[in-house]
């Protein structure tokens, strides 16, 4: 067989992407194999936020730690412009309660290493001069930053191409069987691609996938709604995010006496400026399926939110939505590893709305896997078969 490869990676998104960037960094011959377009999934329909404060402490903010370092000198290694910019972030608060949860997260993301603070008062309108009088207090972060996924995918995809990598898209995968010490790839169009390693980049459509093989992964699609307004000029000097955020994505289930409506769409304010002058404005977490519509009523609420903590946005046109579909898992953890009794097929799926974040740190993890390097962390609790482990209890 002349389609001979030393990894193929299944999925165009920015963890695919990552994968074979830097396989083909270590002179691996890569083939990426997309069913639609390049980049077209979640990674496409999301802000551009590397946000660490929304991250859990331990092995999550460790990892997001790392990879933003990555970030800093990923244009330079991509030879492009990524639009990284270290902005800062801010988690507003707007009752007792929430300062409560919050005080303890802070204290916990600082003994990993995070620098953040809480800030009160005229500390606060120093950084966001036109947020609303109703806020108690606010996290800062120096740290936190933002970059343009749709530039960081175009710079993998250069880079490894320069490399040599190549690509297939438009066909979805007929089969998926071990020969022997190689995986065998046939698509729908009959063609064959074999190699002796396998990475499961699909992100929500990564179970599909597994399935090919006979294995199962708890990854379910979780949309997010967004809102873009017209170019103006920045309100703030950091960009920002409210508690509910960080409840609706961490711990639904304490949202305590949210709004139903706000509970039940998973919305909390985040709100970012691009570098042409757009906010993005979100978002929302619902199970819907695969579903990419937006719709009126999720889209006035988390307009409303924002309009609640930034009245002055009230004369300010939304020139467009969207949504995108997060990889979810029941615990909030990507899922990366080779699966179990599968020599040589790796996950790397899951990481909801991290996969931003976590895109360098991701493909720097994979690729070392995949050539025999020891990982920079324990990934026991990122294993592929930990679902499984916790069934047989």
């Amino acid at each position: 067989m002349e389609n001979r490869y030393d990894v193929i990676v299944i999925g165009g998104g920015i963890i695919g992407l990552s994968v074979s960037y830097h396989l083909t960094e270590k002179q691996k011959r890569v083939l990426l194999i997309e069913k639609n377009e390049i980049g077209a999934g979640a990674s496409s329909s999301c802000d551009e936020m590397i946000l660490m404060q929304s991250k859990k402490p331990g092995l999550l903010l460790e990892m997001a730690l790392e990879s933003l370092e990555l970030y800093k000198t990923l244009s330079e290694k991509l030879g492009i412009d990524l639009e990284f910019q270290n902005r800062g972030g801010m988690i507003l608060i707007e009752d007792r309660e929430q300062l409560k949860f919050m005080e303890d997260f802070v204290k916990k993301q600082k003994s990993y290493g995070l620098d953040v603070q809480i800030i009160e008062g005229n500390d606060i309108y120093k950084k966001q001069p036109f947020a609303s009088g109703n806020i108690v207090a606010s996290t800062y972060s120096p740290i936190d930053s933002q970059v343009n996924p749709l530039k960081v995918m175009k710079g993998f995809l250069k880079k490894g191409r320069e490399n040599g990598l190549e690509i297939i898209k438009g066909f979805s995968m007929s089969s998926i069987e071990k020969k022997g010490d190689k995986w065998e790839i046939e698509l729908e169009d009959k063609s064959r691609y074999c190699s002796e390693f396998i990475v499961n980049a699909a992100g929500a459509w990564a179970p599909q996938v597994a399935k090919l093989i006979d294995v199962e992964i708890p990854i379910k699609p979780k949309k997010g709604q967004i809102a873009v307004t017209e170019q103006i000029p920045s309100l703030g000097e950091t960009n920002i995010w409210d508690a509910g955020y960080i409840v609706a994505k961490l711990d639904p289930n304490s949202a305590g006496n949210r709004d139903e409506v706000l509970k039940e769409l998973g919305i909390g304010l985040s709100f970012a400026r691009t570098m042409d002058g757009n906010y993005f404005i979100g978002g929302s977490r619902e199970f819907a399926g695969f579903d990419t519509s937006t719709d009126y009523r999720c889209i006035k609420t988390i307009v409303s939110q924002a309009l609640k903590f930034f009245p002055i946005l009230k004369n300010v046109n939304i020139i467009r939505t969207f949504a995108g579909l997060r990889p979810a898992t029941p615990d909030g953890k990507p899922i990366i590893g080779e699966a179990a009794g599968r020599k040589g097929f790796f996950i790397a799926a899951g990481h909801e709305g991290d996969g931003i974040a976590l895109a360098p740190i991701t493909g720097k993890i994979v690729s070392g896997l995949i050539c025999g390097d020891k990982p920079p962390f324990n990934l026991e609790e990122l294993s592929p078969d930990r679902f499984q482990k916790e069934g047989s209890d």
